[in-house]
C-alpha cells in the first residue's frame, strides 16, 4: 500500500505543474484546431493587422501579398494574390479594389491565378471556387461545377477553350464566360506511377481527423472539447483545493467551490481514462506536422489506408499544382506534388521529366513560361530557370547552375511566392518574407498604398493557423518558437500518461480499502 502512494506521490511531479503550464497552450490548440477545422464557415471573419505583432503587418508586398499580374491593356493591370484583386496603371502605384463579387472576408479574396482569355473572358482560380467577372454587372460570379473541392489552382487557354484546374481534376469547355458549360477530366495515372500518398498528408489528415470526411473532422473536434476540458477542469483543480483551505479559514461558504472542484475532478479523470488513445494520437500526429520532426517524414509515402478520404481511386487527387500549355509544342507541362511532368493531351498519359527544378513540399508558388524551351519555376525553395529539353537548371537570381536538380528543401536562401512582370516585360519577383525584389529590372517596385493596407486583414483561419503552429510567439521566442510544438508535444503526452497512471492506481487502493 505503501509503495502505491509513494508510487502515485512521484507521478504527481509528471502531472501536476507541468499539467498546469501545458494547460493554457492546450487551450490555444483545442480552440485553434477546432476552428481551422470548418475554413469555410470561418472564411467570413477577419482580424484586423493592426492587433497582431509587427511581424504580421505588410511591407512591401511581403507575406505572398502577391502572387501574380494579369495585363488586361496598354495602362490595366489586376495584381492578386492574399489580398484579392486590384486594377492599377503601367505605374503600378494607384490600386482600385477590384473584388465586388467575392463573399464577404479574406479569405474569400485568396486568388491563385487569374487570366484572360483570347475572347476577353476574365477568370479566377481562388480557395473557394473559379470565378467568372461579369463586365456589364461589373462584379465576380462563381461558376457552378460539379465538384466537392473549391480550391481551384489555375485556369489556362488552349484556342477557344478554357481550362481550370483544382487540386483533383481539370476542367474544360468552350471559352463562353460565365455560360461555359465544364466537364470534368480525371487525368490519367503518370509514368512512372506507384499508388502511394505522403506520409505527412497521411499524418495530417488523421490529425484533422479528415482522413475519415466530416464523421472523421466532427470527432477530431470532440478530442479537442476534451482536450479543453480536462485543461479547465485541470485548471480548477489545481487552484480550488487552496482557495477552499482560505475561505474556511474566514469561515465563509465552500459548498459551491467544493461541488464545483469534485464534478471537475470527477470528469479530468474519466475523460482521460476513456479517451487516452486518442488524446496521445492527436497529440503525436500534430507533433510530426512542425519542424523539426516534419523533416523526419516530409518526403516519404505510403499505402494509402485503405477505406480512408485518402484510398481514391483517382490518381491525382488533392496532387495538382498548376499547369503551363506551350503553344509552340501543342503540348502541357504539368505541376503536381511529385514533380513536373509533360502531357501530350489532357487524355494523355503524363510523363515525369528526367531533370526537375527544385520545388519546396510546400509547393509551388511561381510556373511561368520564359522562352520556348524554358520556364520559371518558384517556390520555397527559390526561383530556378528550368530547361527540360537539356536537363538544365539554373538559378534564376544568381545565374549560377544548380547541381542537384532533385526536388527541395522547404526553404532556400529565397522563399518565393510570387512574380510580378510589368508593362516592359520586367520580372518583379515576390519573396515571402522580404516582399519585392529587383529581379531584372533597375527600377523600384512602388509601396503598397494605404487603401489596399486598409482593406487586408488578415482571415480569422490563418490567425487560428499562427496560433496552432506556434509562429505567433516568433516575435517573443525569436526562431526558438519552433520547438514550442514538440516541446509541448512530449510534455502533454507525459502528463496523458502520468494523469491515467495516477488515476489507476488510486481506483486499486480504493479497491483494497474495500475489500
Amino acid at each position: 500500500m505503501v509503495t502505491k502512494k509513494n508510487k502515485i506521490k512521484r507521478l504527481k511531479k509528471y502531472h501536476k505543474w507541468p499539467g498546469l503550464i501545458i494547460s493554457f497552450l492546450l487551450i490555444y490548440y483545442a480552440v485553434s484546431g477546432i476552428l481551422m477545422n470548418h475554413r469555410g464557415l470561418i472564411s467570413g471573419i477577419d482580424i484586423d493587422r493592426s492587433s497582431l505583432p509587427k511581424e504580421y503587418l505588410y511591407k512591401n508586398w511581403n507575406l505572398a501579398a502577391l502572387k501574380g499580374n494579369q495585363i488586361l491593356s496598354e495602362d490595366s493591370i489586376l495584381a492578386y494574390g492574399n489580398i484579392g484583386v486590384w486594377l492599377t496603371d503601367s505605374s503600378m502605384i494607384n490600386y482600385s479594389d477590384f473584388n465586388f463579387g467575392f463573399p464577404k472576408g479574406i479569405d474569400n479574396r485568396k486568388i491563385f491565378d487569374i487570366h484572360l482569355s483570347p475572347k476577353n473572358n476574365l477568370y479566377a482560380a481562388t480557395l473557394f471556387g473559379l470565378y467568372h467577372y461579369n463586365n456589364e454587372m461589373k462584379k465576380w460570379q462563381k461558376i457552378p461545377l460539379d465538384t466537392q473541392i473549391d480550391r481551384f489552382v489555375s485556369v489556362i487557354s488552349k484556342g477557344d477553350s478554357i481550362i481550370a484546374m483544382n487540386r483533383s481534376y481539370i476542367f474544360t469547355g468552350l471559352d463562353k464566360g460565365y455560360n461555359t458549360k465544364f466537364s470534368r477530366i480525371e487525368l490519367k495515372a503518370p509514368k512512372p506511377y506507384e499508388n502511394k500518398v505522403s506520409l505527412f498528408e497521411t499524418i495530417w489528415q488523421i490529425h484533422s481527423g479528415e482522413i475519415f470526411g466530416l464523421p472523421g473532422k466532427l470527432f477530431v473536434d470532440f478530442v479537442g472539447l476534451l482536450s479543453l476540458l480536462l485543461s479547465i477542469s485541470g485548471i480548477i483543480y489545481f487552484f480550488f483545493p487552496k482557495l477552499i483551505t482560505r475561505r474556511k479559514r474566514k469561515n465563509k461558504s465552500v459548498v459551491k467551490l467544493s461541488s464545483t472542484n469534485k464534478f471537475s475532478l470527477k470528469w479530468h479523470n474519466k475523460i482521460g481514462a476513456w479517451f487516452i488513445v486518442f488524446l496521445i494520437i492527436t497529440t503525436l500526429t500534430g507533433m510530426f506536422l512542425r519542424p523539426p520532426l516534419l523533416l523526419t517524414i516530409a518526403r516519404t509515402e505510403i499505402s494509402a489506408i485503405k477505406f480512408t478520404h485518402l484510398d481514391q481511386p483517382n490518381p491525382w487527387y488533392d496532387d495538382l499544382r498548376d499547369i503551363i500549355y506551350n503553344v509552340e509544342k501543342d503540348e502541357f507541362i504539368l505541376a503536381g506534388y511529385k514533380g513536373l511532368y509533360e502531357l501530350k493531351s489532357l487524355k494523355g498519359i503524363p510523363k515525369l521529366f528526367n531533370s526537375q527544378p527544385p520545388i519546396s513540399v510546400m509547393g509551388i508558388n511561381v510556373f511561368e513560361k520564359f522562352d520556348k524551351d524554358s520556364y520559371l519555376i518558384g517556390s520555397f525553395s527559390g526561383l530556378f530557370l528550368w530547361n527540360p529539353n537539356h536537363n538544365i537548371v539554373t538559378d534564376f537570381i544568381s545565374g549560377k547552375p544548380h547541381e542537384n536538380s532533385s526536388m527541395g528543401r522547404p526553404f532556400g536562401s529565397y522563399a518565393i511566392s510570387g512574380l510580378i512582370k510589368d508593362q516592359k516585360n520586367n520580372n518583379h519577383i515576390v519573396d515571402y518574407s522580404h516582399g519585392i525584389l529587383s529581379g531584372n529590372s533597375s527600377t523600384s517596385f512602388p509601396q503598397m498604398p494605404e487603401n489596399i493596407l486598409s482593406k487586408s486583414p488578415m482571415s480569422l483561419w490563418n490567425f487560428c493557423l499562427e496560433v496552432h503552429t506556434g509562429r505567433i510567439f516568433h516575435s517573443l521566442l525569436s526562431d526558438f518558437y519552433i520547438l514550442i510544438v514538440p516541446l509541448s508535444g512530449i510534455v502533454a503526452i507525459i502528463v496523458i500518461i502520468s494523469g491515467y497512471l495516477i488515476y489507476r492506481r488510486r481506483k486499486s487502493i480504493k479497491k483494497q480499502n474495500q475489500i
